[in-house]
């Protein structure tokens, strides 16, 4: 059987809101997750600051790879997820927040939130129960387990089970 070789996840979860805020204005503005087309690969290069090769993602067949936008803002992609589908859960390959929304200078906090909460969403909407996995670098396998109530699983693979999917998924898609 074939090796998989995962990218350890390296996102913080800076806020959980059912949007994403705007640290300067205090706004909250309301996101949508769509697919990541091919036009959209020419905006997310390491050239406008893109930590991964997008392309990459895109191009394999095995990986769904989504756009996290403002409404009514489609062509500004604050930021972006791969996902593999696998026989029993959502595996998130790679998040990235745009180069803007990194550091303590972002613009938007809420952004690896809305993502993994998005993952979450798939799973249920695959009837995985919510399940989804992850590997993480070291460092932040105790955030994951704060911010996101995964569970570190074993060496550097984590687990979003149902309940704290439902809890993420109950947040980012609140139905009014």
């Amino acid at each position: 059987m074939e090796q998989k070789n995962h990218i350890e996840q390296e996102f913080i979860i800076d806020r959980l809101i059912n949007s994403i805020f705007n640290t300067i204005s205090g706004d909250s503005f309301q996101t949508e997750v769509s697919v990541l087309t091919k036009t959209d690969l020419k905006f997310v290069t390491k050239k406008k600051g893109w930590n991964f090769n997008w392309r990459t993602e895109f191009n394999d067949l095995l990986k769904e790879v989504y756009k996290l936008t403002i409404i009514n803002n489609p062509k500004v992609i604050q930021g972006l997820i791969s996902l593999t589908i696998e026989s029993d859960h959502v595996f998130m390959n790679l998040l990235e927040s745009a180069p803007f929304n990194i550091g303590k200078n972002k613009l938007y906090e809420g952004v690896a939130g809305n993502l993994v909460a998005y993952a979450c969403k798939v799973s249920f909407q695959k009837g995985f129960e919510g399940f989804v996995a992850f590997t993480a670098k070291s460092n932040l396998i105790e955030h994951y387990e704060k911010t996101l109530g995964a569970y570190h699983f074993k060496n550097q693979r984590m687990i979003i089970d149902t309940f704290a999917a439902k809890r993420l998924v109950e947040e980012y898609f609140k139905t009014d």
